[in-house]
């Protein structure tokens, strides 16, 4: 992550990232709305959050040669087991899923947009639409509309809840240290 807020991810190392994202987001992104109506779930549920769609477009620009057999990492392929689990299991638990996506994409859209297009030399709009949630206002309005859903959760065991976003942060940065190591990338903060 340092890599890519650097401005430093090359083009291979960045469609990686991308695809295990689409990965993650393919099973998480389902399994949100066949649980909408959860009463842990229900106030989180917004078709401006989904990021599937954006990553297939982003994917489409920034590799033109995409191959849908890609393998994705090690950490992604648990990621999306886990997220098939609670999808069949325990759907409240995805609640620390969407918070672990949905925030940080809200969080650093807008600034790593910029990197991204910079540093790969992207057309101008082309290839972030993954981090558009809209103009910074709108942005704002979305995550405190999610921050307020959170708030308003109704949830039953939630030292369950926080245990899972922790999981979901370790194979975050599993995963990410899975790809720098695949693309020979620095993993320290330098």
């Amino acid at each position: 992550m340092s890599t890519l807020l650097r401005g430093r991810m090359d083009r291979s190392a960045y469609v990686a990232l991308l695809r295990n994202l689409q990965a993650i987001y393919a099973a998480l992104e389902p399994a949100l709305r066949r649980h909408a109506a959860h009463p842990a779930l229900a106030a989180l549920h917004d078709p401006a959050l989904a990021r599937s769609e954006s990553l297939r477009d982003d994917l489409a620009v920034v590799d033109s040669g995409a191959r849908a057999d890609d393998p994705v990492q090690p950490a992604t392929l648990r990621y999306v087991e886990r997220l098939r689990e609670l999808d069949a299991e325990r759907p409240e638990l995805l609640l620390a899923h969407a918070y672990v996506r949905y925030l940080g994409d809200l969080s650093g859209g807008q600034l790593l947009s910029g990197i991204v297009a910079r540093s790969l030399g992207l057309p101008s709009g082309r290839g972030v639409a993954f981090y558009d949630f809209g103009d910074a206002d709108a942005t704002a309005a979305l995550a405190g509309t999610f921050r307020h859903g959170l708030a308003t959760a109704v949830i039953d065991d939630e030292d369950a809840v926080v245990a899972e976003a922790r999981l979901a942060f370790e194979w975050h940065r599993r995963l990410f240290e899975e790809l720098a190591a695949a693309h020979g990338l620095a993993t320290d903060a330098a």
